[in-house]
């Protein structure tokens, strides 16, 4: 009787090697503190390849990226851009076509004024799979920590998320005009700004006695927060040490913080955890 030869069976791939097709995560690094990360966040970028960040994605965070990882900055801040929005897209599609676990890490969310739609467009344009992981962005950081819900039935059931930062040679912000005094309104990127945003509010009815919270470095041991209404933000700041990153929670919500504030104060002392 004639045995016919068994083909070899394939081996398994190695878990080193690069995916066969190019596929890239955008994850949400969240507001800064690590403990905040989704588990899918840190496993993406405990396997990444090549890690592009964000300046706003903090230390703690960049320090769980492997030593054999590539890491490149191309993140933006208030006036500081590392590379053209144009430039950083057409390195994670070149990163990409080379073989590699790519992360783009964002801090916050991708989705929420993270550029990420446009990085996943130019990622659709070559034909590259893309995923997006989630993170907790800015704003419920910064109400997590401060005592600041964005939301409350005896203040407002409604809360709008803008950018500060206005389209190239434009005088305005779109946003001013459409929104309601009664709500909570929460300003990203807005710190240098400022000035004109309280005079653009003011003209489309907000009151003056408007209250407001700047909250720098949200959910970080540096966190900080400067309390003002719309007429008095000016004078606080000139005698504050408040920087960017930071945003800024504007409406009646912004007054329960100094009775809920002390309650996280206190109870992460006594689950010995680091205050903010």
């Amino acid at each position: 009787m004639t045995s016919v030869p068994h083909a070899p069976a394939p081996s398994a791939p190695s878990a080193a090697q690069p995916p066969a097709v190019p596929a890239v995560s955008l994850v949400g690094a969240g507001p800064g503190d690590p403990e905040l990360l989704t588990l899918r966040a840190l496993r993406r970028i405990e396997t990444a390849d090549v890690v592009l960040y964000d300046l706003l994605v903090s230390q703690a965070i960049l320090d769980l990226i492997p030593p054999r990882a590539e890491r490149i900055c191309v993140g933006k801040r208030a006036s500081r851009h590392t590379l053209p929005q144009e430039d950083t897209n057409r390195l994670i599609v070149q990163k990409a076509q080379d073989g590699l676990r790519v992360v783009r890490l964002k801090g916050g969310d991708p989705f929420m004024f993270g550029r990420g739609g446009e990085e996943m467009q130019e990622l659709a344009r070559a034909g590259i799979a893309c995923e997006v992981v989630p993170g907790i962005t800015a704003a419920m950081g910064a109400a997590a920590c401060t005592g600041i819900p964005l939301t409350h039935r005896d203040h407002t059931q409604m809360v709008s998320f803008v950018t500060g930062h206005r389209k190239q040679d434009s005088s305005t912000l779109d946003w001013v005009e459409h929104l309601d005094p009664a709500s909570t309104l929460v300003v990203y990127m807005g710190l240098g700004e400022s000035p004109r945003i309280v005079q653009d509010l003011m003209a489309h009815g907000f009151s003056g006695d408007t209250p407001l919270a700047v909250v720098a470095s949200a959910t970080l041991p540096q966190q900080q927060v400067g309390l003002a209404t719309l007429a008095t933000l000016e004078a606080m700041l000139a005698k504050s040490t408040l920087t960017s990153p930071a945003l800024l929670i504007i409406g009646s919500v912004v007054t329960l913080h100094t009775t809920l504030y002390p309650l996280i104060r206190q109870a992460r002392t006594q689950l010995d955890l680091p205050t903010t």
